[in-house]
């Protein structure tokens, strides 16, 4: 019953879903293409073997495509001759996927949580098994697996205090969908205390770790843009993944910072590529001499912003930072991957919001790795402190660098018990 509750309330809702869907187009024209495929109405890729295993992982957006890249190397290592689909719900997402993994996957939109649209994706694909990266508890989409005999496993799970009692409002639909799910691979205990208080089988949940501690730093090619930037011997900001409403803070922040260190260039880097141009337009707007990262913009010495409006860069825009600000944490939306800045070694600034990276946020706050400040006062006052403070910024840097190198457990963890779920396949 709750269920087919919850199906009539996602019907009743869809018009506006997609008048949103619509609306974000305006900005990102592609939100507005491969409609057909979040009702799951493509035909099947050309290639596809229905006779093969096929391992289905769903990663809702950029960073759960990031984390899921060492679990689909080492799939595709042990495991040749399956074939992998990868699913997202975003377009970031979608040419994260497609950056990540090229070829070697089939990508598709994960199709809205209605009953045929399931259904029709499950037809197209087969999948045997389900890999749901972090918190994806879709109903439908859970149920229709179950009662097709797909394995499901949560990979990376990941469950807030927020998200926890949010869940906790519907205890008994979500105690149904969490009794269909195989196996729970939590990153932190916190996390699977709150999916078996949820209703999950105790033997069925397990602490692996997260999979974004295994950050491939050394991976980073050279570019001649960047290796210009840390030629120039000008303290730089990295203000990172920033997010509506955060861009103003963190540029008033930066001001005060010019009247202590008038050479310091702030990298803007916003979270999603439709408010690169709306990121750039706040920092002329605000008396700022900007470049653009599209434009190649060099940085001269009276350049004072770079708006970072490029995908697949984020690392090497962390690699070029003195301190690294990691947005979405001064406006409420849970803060971002402290684990790239971490894994280089640059000192971490956050704001209060950190639901998203609770967990990791704390580990590295009580390593001294990372700083919570409360505003963008605050955040001006510890970058004036930081930035003059050598000996502080390689201890904190240095203390990041440890603790990733410490947590590179979690996808041995994973694959333990990814292995059993494939055996009972074959």
């Amino acid at each position: 019953m709750h269920r087919f509750i919850y199906s009539v309330v996602f019907y009743l809702a869809l018009p506006l879903i997609l008048i949103r869907i619509l609306t974000r187009s305006l900005k990102a024209p592609a939100y507005r293409k491969r409609i057909g495929e979040r009702f799951a109405l493509q035909a099947t890729p050309q290639g596809f073997d229905k006779n093969k295993l096929t391992l289905w992982i769903h990663a809702v957006s950029v960073g759960e495509a990031a984390a899921s890249a060492p679990l689909v190397a080492e799939l595709q290592r042990l495991y040749p001759e399956a074939q992998i689909v990868m699913t997202t719900m975003t377009p970031t997402g979608s040419d994260r996927a497609r950056l990540l993994f090229g070829e070697s996957v089939i990508h598709a939109y994960v199709p809205y949580d209605l009953p045929g649209s399931c259904n029709r994706f499950l037809d197209i694909y087969q999948p045997s098994l389900l890999v749901l990266m972090e918190t994806e508890l879709w109903p439908n989409l859970i149920h229709s697996c179950h009662q097709r005999a797909v394995k499901l496993l949560l990979a990376n799970g990941r469950l807030s205090e927020k998200s926890a009692i949010g869940y906790g409002r519907f205890a008994t639909f979500t105690r149904s969908l969490l009794e269909k799910i195989d196996r729970i691979a939590a990153q932190a205990m916190p996390d699977a205390q709150r999916f078996i208080a949820l209703g999950a089988n105790p033997e069925r949940v397990e602490v692996t770790g997260s999979l974004k501690f295994l950050v491939a730093v050394s991976e980073i090619e050279d570019k001649a843009y960047f290796t210009a930037i840390g030629k120039i011997q000008r303290p730089v900001l990295v203000a990172a993944s920033t997010r509506e409403g955060e861009e103003g803070k963190i540029l008033a922040a930066f001001r005060n910072c010019l009247v202590k260190i008038p050479s310091l260039i702030l990298i803007l880097v916003p979270r999603h590529p439709e408010r690169f141009a709306e990121a750039g337009r706040l920092s002329e707007d605000e008396g700022f001499t900007s470049v653009k990262r599209s434009d190649d913009g060099i940085v001269e010495p009276n350049t004072q912003v770079v708006i970072g409006d490029s995908m697949g860069e984020m690392l090497h825009y962390y690699n070029v930072a003195t301190i690294a600000f990691v947005g979405g944490s001064l406006v409420d939306t849970g803060c971002q991957n402290v684990l790239e800045p971490a894994a280089l070694g640059i000192p971490i600034l956050v704001g209060p919001s950190q639901y998203n990276f609770a967990t990791i946020c704390k580990q590295l706050e009580r390593a001294g790795a990372l700083k919570t400040v409360k505003n963008e006062m605050e955040l001006a006052e510890s970058i004036c402190t930081l930035m003059v403070d050598e000996q502080t910024r390689m201890e904190m840097g240095e203390r990041g660098k440890q603790l990733v190198s410490e947590n590179q457990n979690a996808l041995p963890a994973l694959m333990e018990i990814v292995a059993p779920l494939i055996r009972q396949l074959e």
